[in-house]
């Protein structure tokens, strides 16, 4: 399993945009391929931002990166730029980190 996560400092007061544009953007993720699950995260306030991560999960590394280069991607990430309100919504730009799987832990299945 492949891990993609993408850090976001959004900032204070920017949070229910931030959160808005995610819940109405047009994904394409589940036309994938090896696309497994997302989540988005809401984490600690700072002085200056809120973090935020989103996290895709693939079955390999390949699968993500045929993702990056598809049109859906291309499609997804489009309308991007068009959110600039008059306070900017980020503090910096997003950072992301890949990671592989080298181990999974799973609740075992009960009977009932």
């Amino acid at each position: 399993m492949f891990i993609a996560m993408n850090r976001f400092k959004v900032t204070l007061g920017q949070e229910d945009a931030f959160e808005r544009v995610w819940r109405e953007r047009e994904s394409y993720l589940d036309t994938m391929p090896g696309f497994m699950e997302f989540h988005l995260l809401k984490g600690p306030k700072k002085d200056d931002h809120t973090l935020y991560s989103s996290h895709t999960a693939w079955r390999t590394k390949a699968d993500f990166e045929n993702w990056t280069n598809s049109e859906g991607f291309r499609k997804a990430h489009a309308r991007a730029s068009e959110h600039k309100p008059a306070v900017p919504m980020y503090v910096g730009h997003p950072e992301f980190e890949g990671f592989e799987s080298v181990l999974v832990q799973r609740m075992p299945n009960k009977a009932a």
